[in-house]
């Protein structure tokens, strides 16, 4: 068994208590957005309602004890799109040359596979009734022609002593999301890029720039959220991508690779891909969904290397329902038993060490939100810093 060293406070994000970055829109954005979504306000106008709800949102998090900061992705329409009226589409990296909108067919037409329904919000889409989708399709070579998270940043400093701009927390979508929702045919002209190994370096030195660029103004945590990479846990989906013919290791592998921060994921469970993704992704830390029972057990966290975290999503942001400490206490321990369990083994100290624990999910992955309000949002941080104090002191 390895060594327990002296136990030292867990200083650098990953905190104990966490979340997963977005926030509810205070009343008087929600109601401004609204008005911009009907054309009834400027873009100008809306950022100044979004610089007062930020402002509004830093406070919250840190009366609530959170030492991670996020702006709650407050300018943004969804967790991976900033869309405003000014241009055609601006997704997260809508200052990226060669992307454009275009209306995404969900039937199942031939050679393209992104649009059939074995990826699973896709299927969902499908039998809602829904039959095409805006999304974003690559028509020259990708570039970065300015930041795209920079500013966002920038204010966010403003708002926070200097002591704690290394806590501050910037969330960006995964550079698999499209590409994982459409596939090669319907992300980029095969006349542009010819392989998805072109695509996703011209992709990646974007992304490194971004971040290179937020490291020069103090950045210190990156969460890349990418809730479809647990598509492949799902069995069926796999057995439907075998049907089809699709290689889903290579595709896996290939996304690895263009992530290779922390990663969120959503979905689950998580064991037929936590060997692999624990360890070959180049991460520091892991945001795992654990509010219900299709994420499994913990049992998968014994592939977890002793160099890297996990955060548990305990916390659920779907509904009003609030997790009592004690219950939080008890699904701890019980990860920490499934990590003790590992190889290489580890004792129960350095096990806890490895632990987190969060929300599930953000609380408004679109703009409208999640059914609950602000005071259910500050009730569910209070339960993860009274837990994690209990837990960890």
């Amino acid at each position: 068994m390895s060594p327990c060293p002296t136990f030292h406070p867990h200083l650098s994000p990953p905190f104990r208590a966490e979340h997963i970055g977005s926030l509810l829109r205070p009343t008087a954005l929600f109601e401004k957005r609204a008005l911009f979504e009907r054309n009834l306000c400027s873009a100008e106008d809306l950022r100044v309602a979004e610089d007062d709800a930020i402002r509004h949102v830093v406070a919250l998090q840190r009366s609530a004890g959170m030492r991670t900061i996020t702006d709650g992705e407050l300018r943004r329409y969804t967790s991976f799109q900033d869309q405003r009226h000014d241009s055609d589409a601006e997704s997260f990296n809508h200052d990226v040359q060669g992307r454009r909108a275009v209306p995404m067919s969900l039937t199942r037409t031939h050679n393209i596979t992104p649009s059939q329904q074995y990826i699973p919000h896709i299927r969902l889409m499908y039998n809602a009734g829904v039959k095409e989708a805006e999304t974003i399709f690559c028509t020259a070579k990708i570039r970065r022609t300015k930041s795209f998270y920079v500013e966002d940043f920038k204010y966010l400093k403003s708002l926070v002593p200097a002591e704690d701009v290394k806590h501050i927390k910037i969330t960006m979508c995964s550079p698999s999301w499209y590409h994982q929702r459409h596939g090669s045919d319907m992300t980029y002209d095969l006349s542009v890029y010819t392989s998805d190994e072109e695509y996703f370096d011209d992709l990646g030195t974007v992304y490194r720039a971004e971040i290179q660029e937020l490291y020069d103004n103090g950045c210190r945590h990156i969460q890349i959220d990418d809730p479809t990479f647990c598509y492949f846990c799902s069995e069926r989906m796999i057995s439907s991508m075998e049907e089809a013919g699709v290689d889903h290791e290579a595709l896996l592998d290939t996304y690895i690779r263009a992530i290779n921060g922390g990663v969120h994921f959503s979905e689950g469970g998580y064991a037929r891909i936590a060997a692999k993704i624990f360890r070959t992704l180049d991460v520091d830390t892991f945001y795992l969904e654990y509010d219900t029972e299709r994420a499994g057990d913990f049992a998968p966290l014994k592939y977890l290397p002793l160099n890297k975290v996990v955060v548990l999503g305990l916390v659920t942001t779907k509904n009003t329902k609030l997790e009592t400490v004690e219950e939080l206490i008890v699904r701890v321990n019980e990860a920490a038993e499934a990590l003790m369990k590992g190889k290489p083994r580890r004792c129960r100290e350095i096990a806890l060490r490895q632990l987190c624990i969060s929300t599930q999910c953000g609380f408004a992955s679109v703009w409208e939100g999640n059914p609950v309000d602000e005071e259910d949002q500050r009730k569910k941080f209070a339960v993860l810093t009274a837990a994690a104090k209990r837990i960890w002191g």
